[in-house]
């Protein structure tokens, strides 16, 4: 009775827990979303009325959509090549033994423990000296450095759960090693490659320390474009495109979602 008892109190508390920790996840993002239809002109809580005024001020803003397309297509590419590349790395680690294993692991991960500032000031000078600064390059390779760790380790996550038998069996039938990833591995751990491209996306389009210090021929990331508009201004057009950044994120979740089902992605 006493151990039923106990089972329902951290059951309880467990629930509460969630609800309050989920509640401040999402809190800050539903007050930018409702602050972003005020009818005002600053960013009060609760809006004195609705308007989609602010969302019309944020699309005729060439700067912003331009800073917004600067964001997405830079995304994407480095989504792409953070998936080829992380998941060769993180095939590499888990399938074969060779000298010099943990050093490619602990090289894989070292971006998560040095500064984004550090990361981002020592990109700045070695593109200077290489007078590659106007280019997109630099900022490929920053946000490329920052979404390659997330890439290796979801990955590995994914390469370890699932078995190898049906490897081992297309192997046994005279299967290419080439045939075995592209038809066995690749569509095993499909959930894990999709996440780790959302993880990639994300980090990358979010991004804003390594960001700053890396923009080129006057075209910035839509976070730091609203960083450097927030120095001015304080409308609620930061709050519409700060909306319209959480809504292009959860398009591509539940675009996944649609897909293949948010479930599979753990």
């Amino acid at each position: 009775m006493r151990y039923n008892i106990s089972d329902y109190i951290l059951k309880i508390l467990g629930a509460v827990i969630r609800t309050v920790v989920y509640t401040m996840l999402a809190l800050p993002a539903v007050l930018v979303i409702v602050t972003s239809f005020t009818s005002g002109s600053s960013m009060n809580f609760p809006p004195p009325g609705f308007s989609l005024q602010w969302y019309q001020r944020a699309f005729e803003s060439e700067t912003f959509m331009t800073a917004l397309w600067t964001s997405t297509y830079v995304a994407v590419i480095v989504a792409l090549l953070a998936l080829a590349i992380g998941f060769a790395a993180a095939f590499a680690i888990n399938r074969f033994k060779f000298p010099g294993k943990g050093t490619l692991l602990g090289f894989a991960f070292s971006p998560l423990i040095v500064p984004a500032v550090v990361l981002g000031i020592g990109l700045l000078y070695l593109f200077s000296w290489m007078r590659l600064t106007q280019t997109i390059l630099p900022l490929l390779v920053g946000h490329l450095v920052l979404a390659i760790p997330y890439v290796v380790r979801t990955v590995l996550a994914s390469l370890s759960l699932h078995s190898r038998v049906l490897e081992e069996a297309a192997m046994n039938l005279r299967a290419t090693p080439f045939q075995v990833i592209r038809r066995i591995t690749l569509p095993l751990i499909l959930p894990g490659l999709l996440s780790a491209a959302i993880f990639a996306f994300v980090t990358s389009f979010g991004n804003v320390t390594v960001s700053v210090f890396l923009t080129y021929g006057g075209n910035v990331t839509l976070p730091v474009q609203l960083f450097a508009y927030v120095d001015q201004n304080y409308d609620p057009v930061i709050a519409a495109v700060s909306s319209i950044m959480i809504c292009v994120t959860l398009a591509i979740i539940l675009a996944i979602e649609r897909l293949i089902g948010a479930e599979r992605l753990a």
